[in-house]
């Protein structure tokens, strides 16, 4: 089965790989670069981190010690709810440069909402986009109303939404948002966080397709125009998850928009807004 290799141009001009690679959990420099090496040999270009996963100084380094050129990879970083503010949030930033060994990245996401620093965070990463430091700037686990509010003092607007996205949390009130408003949707825990690899439905559908669950999934979701950044540490899943190279019916895809239980593995972003902290 070929690779699958699309991106989507967002509303700044600049173009996001659909098919991204997430390096949470990835927590020692020998997973690092087996986890990079393998999923770029793959056709992974997109890599995603954040200030909180405490790994950007892994995924810089790998990058150099695997001699992966700049100029084919497509770096996220996301600012952390203890940089949130103005000067905090540069700072952060010029430090997340320095740990991945870098001159720019080419996305940086508002990692949750939080009340106390809301608009000057995101003033910072308009900032930083005139500076040259960042290309592209979205948020993270925005709802609509966060958008809408952020929307009455922003000069420019996000161009990316990473939201919690997979069949038990459909989310598409928000996808509808999203798309309405010339912003991207992109995935994180696309799998559920496992929840969903062993319904039977699905199950069923994967073997029609001889795919796996979670290849089934990660197609339902840029079926429906969502960018997704699956994670993990095993080679041949690594593998499997860039190989979407099949086509799901509408039919299909409606009946797995039919699982949703609006049924959360994370946090609940207006929570995390009120508490400026995750819970």
């Amino acid at each position: 089965m070929e690779t699958f290799n699309q991106s989507v141009q967002l509303a700044d001009g600049n173009e996001l790989p659909l098919l991204g690679f997430g390096t949470y959990l990835l927590e020692s420099q020998e997973q690092m670069d087996a986890a990079i090496k393998t999923a770029f040999e793959a056709g992974y270009h997109l890599f995603d981190t954040a200030q909180l996963y405490r790994n950007e100084d892994l995924l810089g380094d790998s990058l150099i010690r695997l001699q992966i050129p700049r100029n084919q990879v497509f770096i996220t970083s996301k600012i952390a709810e203890l940089s949130q503010g103005y000067q905090p949030a540069i700072d952060s930033i010029d430090d997340s440069l320095k740990r991945l060994k870098t001159d720019y990245l080419d996305l940086v996401l508002v990692h949750w909402p939080v009340h106390e620093h809301f608009f000057e965070t995101w003033q910072a990463l308009e900032q930083l986009k005139k500076d040259g430091k960042v290309r592209s700037i979205g948020v993270s686990n925005y709802t609509i109303a966060h958008l809408e509010l952020l929307a009455t003092q922003a000069t420019e607007m996000p161009v990316v939404n990473q939201i919690e996205r997979h069949p038990l949390l459909t989310q598409q009130p928000m996808v509808a948002y999203d798309t309405a408003h010339n912003i991207v949707t992109q995935a994180w825990s696309p799998l559920g966080r496992g929840v969903v690899l062993n319904n039977p439905m699905l199950k069923k559908m994967a073997d029609h397709h001889t795919v796996s669950v979670a290849q089934l999934v990660l197609k339902w979701q840029l079926a429906e125009s969502v960018a997704v950044i699956p994670k993990s540490k095993t080679t041949s899943r690594i593998i499997e998850n860039h190989q979407l190279d099949f086509d799901l019916s509408e039919d299909e895809i409606g009946m797995i928009d039919l699982l949703n239980k609006n049924q959360r593995t994370g946090n609940e972003p207006e929570l995390v807004y009120e508490l400026g902290k995750q819970y």
